[in-house]
């Protein structure tokens, strides 16, 4: 979803909200800008491209040229492209919007012209930039013909809200240049519609298809503020609740019709729940809450941590008491009381999770039953992270659990609040069954849902070891250390084919496929900082073991096998477990042959005896084409040689950042972001 100059904080908001909730678990929803656009290889992996409302110029700003061109290129070959109010505007071939006011006018032809004629607005009065004075609730016609792809009843008419919307003038005109209507106003315009009132069309573009609308579908009812409204707005609101139902199936209708597979329910986000501190070991508990001395803040008989980011209340369920401490614990800010309680319904993904108070419940003797956590059973975990790790004495990753059944991000809870982290061992692990923020590389956020496992561990790196084992390599022993856990489950596993891609995903051989058709299934994250003496790594990893959606699964790959399907507690105490080993072996020898024969034995592109034969294309290089050779040994740069005529070698070689470039195997490209 494009943002950044034209598209508003509100409009991004909303598209969010419904797009995650139609679409999940099939693609994942993301925001990008335009910088975006233009400078990287989004195409290949691009199902749906959505513009939402704003003002158009900015688009125009950004994107007219260069980045036009490449948006109809991308549709032309058969993607989507959805247009919301201003990205309807933007999309059709001319653009009259409240003519004749010399301060709100807007009038000029548009480069994309997916809509071979004129979007005209201002349809409806009262319309404010930065304000929600000129909204209404519009009723509009469905042409159900048009939507006929949909397997549920299309509604024939419903409340859409619009505000600074235009409409498609004469659009019934265009049919012979592949337009359809699909919904046309019923009430009385302000301007002159031509034939056809035409409020949402869809239009035939090369091989793919545009849907443009000027009213906006997306939004949600449950989203809109009725607080310091006056009547008229509340009952805008009202008129659109009503029709929630109708408005969420006519959006389906059209995500359907551009060639998308949604969701059977699009339910909302759930609620965040509270997070369960265990270890295998109970002294080690006891020793973290004596660490938390430092940061705990008393409010009553309320033990609170106030992070930087959030607030965790510490509620001990054992014969482990805090009640002495209190009395020497400083008093909790007074803006904490304010906090909500976890368990709230969070009925928007979009609401602030860092505003909702988080308990952490306390097991300091025993862990919690399976009845306290039933999608995670904790003794199933330590029991199989005791047997993977051996004889292992010192073995730390995993031994201190803080596990939730619905999280925002355990990424974000450790990375977002040092003071809270900073008080936590080596190896003190938080896992989730759902995640309703999942972190991406850059901003990318979304929902993760159960059948995934999720889960990221701390790390301290001494800074002393960064010339002898430097930090940049922790990325490739996580992706290693995946791997392993999943061919190391039990011995008939040993021979699945899984791989790691540079610099931070896994892919699996799509079992489902033919010939060598890998895809995606895990990623790695990797945040750090430094204080003392130390870095403080946090090791995101998000792995499909279950979902059928958006690739394949861990489980489709065992079935394919005739194996057993993998049960998440087992595989993170496998994983754990190999990332111990692996890092402590890194500690000691540095970035050791044996450990870059390991890495470069499961690389995704490796070739018989070669490293890597893969051929690509350096953009910022002006489009030099080069074979990847493998890292370097020094920092884990990317290593690539340029090759001359008929792609021989020119001994010529670039040494490219795994954070500063997007590299797509599979296209053969590799461009450095400016």
């Amino acid at each position: 979803m494009r943002i950044g100059n034209g598209s508003t904080v509100e409009s991004v908001r909303h598209c969010l909200y419904s797009l995650r909730r139609l679409l999940s678990p099939n693609y994942a929803v993301m925001s990008i800008n335009g910088e975006v656009l233009l400078k990287e290889p989004w195409p290949a992996t691009c199902a749906l491209l959505v513009f939402p409302g704003g003002a158009d110029l900015g688009y125009c700003r950004t994107l007219n040229g260069e980045g036009n061109r490449k948006i109809r290129q991308y549709v032309n070959r058969g993607g989507a492209y959805l247009g919301l109010c201003a990205g309807g505007y933007y999309a059709s071939k001319r653009c009259e919007f409240m003519v004749g006011d010399k301060r709100m006018e807007v009038v000029g032809d548009r480069e994309l012209s997916f809509f071979p004629g004129t979007c005209r607005g201002l349809a409806f009065p009262g319309f404010v930039y930065g304000s929600e004075e000129g909204a209404h609730a519009v009723r509009l016609d469905v042409n159900k013909d048009a939507l006929a792809k949909a397997d549920y009843p299309v509604p024939t008419t419903f409340h859409a809200y619009v505000n600074g919307g235009g409409v498609f003038v004469d659009a019934p005109k265009f049919a012979d240049r592949g337009v359809e209507l699909l919904a046309s106003y019923v009430d009385k315009l302000l301007v002159d519609p031509g034939e056809g009132a035409a409020a949402v069309v869809y239009c035939k573009v090369g091989e793919g298809g545009a849907i443009l609308a000027s009213p906006h579908p997306e939004f949600a009812a449950i989203n809109l503020d009725r607080s310091n409204r006056d009547s008229s707005y509340a009952k805008v609101v009202e008129t659109l609740k009503a029709d929630e139902e109708l408005r969420i199936s006519f959006f389906k209708a059209c995500l359907i019709k551009l060639g998308l597979e949604v969701s059977a329910t699009g339910e909302s986000a759930p609620s965040l729940s509270p997070m369960y501190l265990s270890s295998c070991s109970s002294p080690d508990i006891s020793k973290l809450l004596t660490l938390w001395k430092e940061v705990i803040s008393a409010k009553g008989d309320e033990q609170l941590i106030v992070a930087e980011a959030d607030t965790f209340r510490i509620e001990p369920l054992s014969s482990w008491s805090m009640g002495d401490m209190n009395e020497a614990l400083p008093p909790v800010p007074a803006s904490s009381s304010d906090e909500t309680e976890a368990g709230t319904n969070l009925v928007d993904a979009n609401v602030d999770s860092s505003k909702v108070l988080k308990r952490v419940l306390v097991y300091a003797d025993t862990p919690p039953a399976s009845k306290d956590t039933p999608y995670f059973n904790h003794g199933s975990f330590y029991a199989h992270l005791q047997r993977y790790n051996g004889v292992l004495a010192d073995a730390s990753f995993g031994r201190v659990l803080l596990y939730g059944e619905v999280v925002a991000s355990t990424n974000t809870l450790l990375e977002k609040n040092p003071s809270f982290t900073k008080h936590v061992p080596h190896g003190f692990t938080m896992n989730a069954t759902t995640q309703i923020a999942g972190r991406g590389r850059g901003s990318n956020v979304w929902i993760s849902p159960p059948g995934a496992l999720m889960f990221s561990t701390v790390l301290r790196h001494p800074m002393g070891l960064n010339q002898s084992a430097p930090v940049v390599f922790v990325q490739y022993l996580a992706a290693l250390a995946i791997i392993h856990g999943i061919q190391g489950y039990a011995p008939a596993y040993a021979g699945l084919p899984v791989k790691l891609k540079w610099p931070n995903d896994i892919y699996a051989l799509d079992p489902a496929g033919a010939g060598k058709n890998y895809v995606k299934i895990g990623g790695i994250l990797v945040n750090s900082s430094y204080a003392g003496s130390d870095y403080t790594l946090i090791v995101g990893i998000g792995l499909n073991v279950a979902n059928a959606a958006p690739s394949t699964s861990l489980n489709a790959l065992a079935a394919a096998k005739k194996l057993e399907p993998f049960h998440g507690e087992r595989l993170l105490a496998s994983i754990l477990s190999s990332f111990d080993s692996i890092y402590a072996e890194f500690c000691m020898d540095g970035w050791s042959r044996m450990l870059e024969e390991d890495y470069y034995s499961n690389w995704l592109h490796r070739y018989g005896l070669l490293v890597c034969d893969q051929i690509v294309t350096l953009e910022a290089e002006g489009g030099v084409r080069a074979r990847i050779k493998g890292i370097t040994r020094d920092w884990g740069l990317l290593l690539v040689e340029e090759l001359g005529w008929e792609d021989r070698p020119t001994r010529k070689m670039w040494q490219l950042q795994s954070d500063s470039n997007s590299f797509d195997f599979f296209k053969g490209l590799l461009k450095r972001k400016v």
